[in-house]
């Protein structure tokens, strides 16, 4: 091992949340799950370990009270979940109110798309909750608006984060005018479609988008609420990752000022009609040099993302003003992860996906400043979890960046963990 990598797990207190009594995840890693003041964590219950969802299956929507053993406050149900997003759980700005994913119930958004799902606000305090007209993808930090796609979309192409409609499936064009990133004001509900499929299909055209199907993901707003960044991918064969193709992106939250960082187009020998996507595994293509994946806002004008760049894939900071782009920790940070900064910006919380022979996932800290990676755990997944169903570690800051939350299955549970890194950040500063 590298002397920039130190394992400091035992420095690391760690401890599952809740009793145990159904099993509990959040989802994703790009959004904090603790509440303002660190005392109550988001998380979603379900008596699913694991398990291929069909769209009727219901998860606990709620937050555990961390200054009161862990006690679970439901705040809801959902429908509209998968095992790697939950339902976009997460609090709403600064106002201690809740928003998440649900089943459509009440009059239907937009009729060329969402006939099915919705978003709802709850106040913890109070109860009072109220039905917005879309689901939501990606919140402004302030929670003023959502940024929203279409989850049909990615039940079609990227069916891990994706939603089953109520009904039958909806008939998907490849790259229409009327699907591709919705802006909603939380406040009136008032959505507004701000760019189309349609729009990047044309945008810096290539051959290789001809027949293919079109979508958006990995969406996020920079800190200000100004821009926002996602990616644009497509493929003539959704049901293989590797013949994905990528390009990064941001723009203005109106819409205006399309910004091109990064573009993976490549030939792909997996349309040939001999090739067997069956003799791959199931994390190979996290580690393809092609992949774009997980990008991030370091700052307003910073984005750290894994790619390629000059022919060499590495954790990536682009520069979304001057276009500069700068390798980070290349010789520590070799692997695909779902990264975050701390406050600071000194310190990045990442993860790795499972180790082909120990099927252990490593969680995390990097120091920017002395170019050292910290391993605060390594935690086991079991093999045959596949892809649909698979519980990726997801790291999550605390507000006051001393303790870190994950999803975790290494006890034989699907369960949320915190880790108490206070004292180690302490020693290392």
């Amino acid at each position: 091992m590298s002397e920039k990598i130190i394992d400091v797990s035992e420095e690391v207190p760690i401890r599952a949340i809740g009793d145990g009594e159904l099993h509990s995840f959040f989802g994703y890693y790009n959004k904090t799950n603790f509440s303002l003041d660190d005392s109550k964590i988001l998380g979603n219950r379900t008596p699913l370990f694991t398990g291929d969802l069909t769209g009727r299956e219901v998860a606990e929507v709620g937050y555990f009270d961390l200054n009161d053993g862990d006690r679970w406050h439901k705040l809801g149900d959902t429908t509209a979940w998968n095992w790697q997003m939950g339902c976009q759980l997460q609090w709403l700005g600064q106002t201690g109110k809740v928003i998440f994913n649900t089943r459509a119930e009440g009059p239907a958004g937009p009729e060329n798309i969402y006939p099915d799902f919705r978003s709802r606000v709850v106040d913890p305090a109070s109860g009072e909750a109220r039905e917005l007209p879309l689901p939501i993808y990606v919140m402004a930090p302030n929670g003023e608006f959502a940024l929203t796609v279409n989850y049909s979309r990615f039940i079609a192409t990227h069916r891990t984060i994706g939603y089953d409609a109520t009904h039958a499936e909806p008939k998907l064009p490849l790259a229409p005018e009327d699907d591709g990133i919705w802006r909603m004001d939380i406040a009136t509900g008032e959505a507004k479609l701000i760019l189309s499929l349609r729009q990047l299909f044309d945008f810096e055209h290539v051959a290789s988008m001809d027949k293919a199907m079109h979508w958006i993901t990995h969406m996020e707003v920079n800190p200000a609420g100004t821009r926002f960044l996602f990616i644009h991918r497509w493929t003539e064969r959704p049901e293989d990752e590797f013949c994905y193709l990528h390009r990064l992106f941001t723009i203005n939250g109106d819409g205006s000022d399309l910004r091109l960082l990064e573009d993976t187009d490549h030939p792909l020998p997996q349309l040939a009609d001999d090739f067997d996507p069956s003799a791959l595994g199931t994390f190979d293509y996290e580690k393809s040099p092609h992949q774009i994946s997980h990008p991030l806002w370091k700052s307003d004008d910073e984005v750290i993302v894994w790619g390629p760049h000059d022919g060499e894939i590495h954790y990536q900071l682009y520069n979304d003003r001057t276009g500069e782009v700068t390798v980070v920790g290349p010789e520590v940070l070799t692997e695909n992860g779902h990264m975050t900064y701390g406050r600071d910006g000194r310190w990045m919380l990442s993860d790795t996906y499972p180790d082909a022979e120990t099927n252990k996932r490593v969680l995390f800290l990097y120091d920017t400043k002395t170019d050292t990676r910290y391993d605060l755990g390594q935690f086991y997944t079991p093999p045959d979890l596949g892809k649909h169903n698979r519980c990726d570690l997801h790291p999550r800051w605390s507000r006051d960046n001393k303790r870190v939350c994950i999803d975790s299955v290494h006890e034989g549970r699907r369960q949320m963990y915190l880790l108490d890194i206070e004292a180690l950040l302490k020693r290392l500063s």
